[in-house]
């Protein structure tokens, strides 16, 4: 078995959250078919196990479009996934702090777990299915020219608004994390 395998335990107990999941919140991805999500997941395993590095960070991937034969999971937990906060935005970032370093950075999560972070547009039609992020942050994609001046962007839903924010990179919070895709 490989690292990125699942047990045939571990992958059916996932699947059945993720059945679980995607009925009750059918207005998420309206038209699909859970047998069809499944049948891609079976022939895709390694997608599977991104989806439980998900799960098990507190993300609660869930089917939230299809796209050219791919369904498309996003983060839909509450709040800004609780395994993946106090993360600064990059390793330029964590790397250029002298002090009170934090143990990770968003973007190396997300690459080791093989998912990306949901970029600004991502971000915004996420929180057009339902309301998130009411009390914490998340780091989205950043335009490399900002990024090269040191800055990164993160959202959140106040005020019955999507606002983005910028920050130094290398700036961390107890209550901003960072949200992912994964196509499967």
């Amino acid at each position: 078995m490989t690292k990125k395998e699942l047990t045939m335990e571990k992958r059916e107990e996932l699947l059945q959250v993720l059945k679980d999941r995607f009925e009750k919140n059918m207005h998420r991805h309206e038209g699909l078919e859970w047998a069809e999500v499944q049948a891609k997941l079976d022939a895709n395993t390694e997608k599977l196990w991104s989806l439980n590095e998900m799960e098990e960070t507190g993300g609660e991937p869930d089917v939230v479009g299809h796209d050219n034969d791919e369904y498309i999971f996003y983060d839909c937990s509450a709040e800004s996934p609780k395994g993946r906060r106090s993360v600064c935005y990059d390793l330029a970032a964590l790397e250029s702090r002298k002090k009170h370093k934090p143990e990770n950075n968003a973007i190396d999560m997300a690459t080791a777990m093989g998912i990306e972070i949901l970029m600004e547009e991502e971000y915004r039609a996420l929180q057009e299915l339902e309301n998130f992020d009411k009390k914490t942050s998340t780091w989205v994609q950043t335009p490399a020219d900002i990024r090269e001046l040191g800055g990164a962007l993160f959202c959140d839903y106040r005020f019955g608004h999507v606002f983005v924010y910028h920050n130094g990179a290398e700036s961390y919070y107890g209550a901003r994390g960072f949200r992912g895709s994964l196509r499967v």
